[in-house]
């Protein structure tokens, strides 16, 4: 009996060790991982830098609360502003926590502006935010917020993609629109430059600030740091977590100064945000991240995935609809249920996560070698094959079922 709250449907797997893209069960079997904890392993497994960045720390300090300075917080909220639109950072541990400061900077930008009444904010349909009560409101997904009481206020879901219901949707309540250049948990479903670009105009035209959840997308996940720069924009505010880290729990709110004028002393706050340990793994990943050649590799790589992805779409239409994505973000929409594609993969050995949409995510670290690109594209044409011959074999043997009957 495990004494876990049972909130997860945890597969009967466990992993004692990992390198790069792979890790080794407690059972021995080796699994290629394109599920990467969900999208938080970017530099895969036991990385090197990583793991000396962390063994360092470790020795010296792990926490000393945000009621002393951080120097290497300052550190890597000043290379994370170099490299985006921002200009102020906030650290805290999780997506979920970034997102639900990231809608605090917005309510307080307006009632620091002499506008308290506008904290309404735009978001969309197939969003997903995070677990807390605001963010799960943003998202809108009934699933996630029955039985959790009222949700809360402030939130006006239109279809993503659709600007002019954006348009509709804005009153004199509005603070901002929020939103994800992918829909990950959405199914992988990949906002246009011309949407994108649109809500900057939108933003713009109505006193707006826009908002940005890259949690999932941040971090070299789709080929540019931040996902958003595919549509040439910038945004007023920005979620980050997941990739932050390569693994050790961190998440950020990125702002303008003109954004963030309302985030005063006193007006947010984590006990464990932007700690020694945490800030240790950031500038890790970002030395590796922002090392030249490093982003130009993934969009490489993510191409060739792609491509690769597309050729076992076409050999399995019965399985496989269409594939998915941006950068290493890239979702396999499936024909068959995506549950049993996920089995199927794991019995080939390569770990992959559902997502909405009947979607199946591939996600492999970014680090990923091309020999691993074509064993994972070998291991989803032998589950395709797989589930075909189970459904055949189904086929086979409803007649001799009815015959029975009969």
């Amino acid at each position: 009996m495990s004494h876990l709250l049972p909130t997860y449907a945890r597969a009967d797997l466990a992993f004692e060790r990992g390198e790069g893209a792979w890790l080794v069960s407690t059972t021995g079997e080796r699994y290629l991982d394109c599920h990467c904890g969900v999208a938080v392993n970017a530099l895969g497994h036991a990385h090197p830098a990583l793991v000396a960045a962390l063994r360092e720390q470790a020795e010296k300090v792990w926490h000393v609360s945000n009621l002393f300075r951080v120097p290497a917080a300052e550190r890597l909220a000043a290379r994370l502003c170099e490299a985006s639109f921002a200009d102020l950072v906030f650290f805290c541990n999780s997506g979920a926590e970034a997102m639900e400061g990231a809608i605090k900077v917005a309510r307080k930008y307006h009632a620091a502006n002499g506008a308290p009444e506008r904290v309404r904010i735009v978001t969309f349909e197939g969003a997903f935010h995070g677990r807390t009560l605001a963010t799960l409101a943003a998202g809108g997904q009934k699933k996630y917020m029955e039985g959790f009481g009222p949700p809360v206020e402030g939130f006006d879901q239109v279809p993503y993609g659709d600007l002019d219901a954006v348009k509709k949707a804005i009153g004199p309540q509005t603070a901002a629109i929020l939103v994800e250049a992918v829909q990950g948990e959405g199914g992988v479903r990949v906002g246009t430059p011309q949407f994108l670009r649109g809500l900057r105009e939108i933003c713009d035209a109505n006193g707006l600030l826009l908002v940005f959840d890259e949690v999932q997308t941040g971090m070299g996940r789709t080929g540019t740091l931040f996902a958003h720069q595919h549509a040439g924009i910038t945004p007023d505010v920005m979620g980050l977590a997941k990739a932050l880290g390569g693994g050790f729990p961190i998440g950020a709110v990125l702002c303008t100064a003109e954004a963030g004028k309302g985030m005063t002393l006193g007006t947010h706050g984590s006990t464990f945000g932007g700690n020694p340990l945490a800030v240790a793994a950031g500038n890790a990943v970002l030395d590796v991240m922002l090392a030249p050649g490093f982003l130009d590799e993934v969009k490489r790589k993510a191409l060739l995935f792609k491509q690769r992805l597309a050729e076992v779409t076409d050999r399995h239409p019965g399985v496989i609809r269409e594939v998915r994505g941006e950068g290493l973000l890239l979702g396999l929409a499936c024909v068959v249920p995506n549950d049993q594609m996920i089995t199927a993969l794991r019995e080939e050995k390569l770990l992959a996560v559902a997502a909405g949409d009947n979607v199946v995510r591939i996600l492999p670290p970014l680090i990923v070698a091309e020999s691993e690109i074509a064993e994972a594209v070998d291991r989803i044409d032998r589950a395709a094959t797989r589930l075909e011959r189970a459904a055949g074999a189904a086929q086979q043997a409803a007649p001799k079922l009815e015959g029975i009957k009969g």
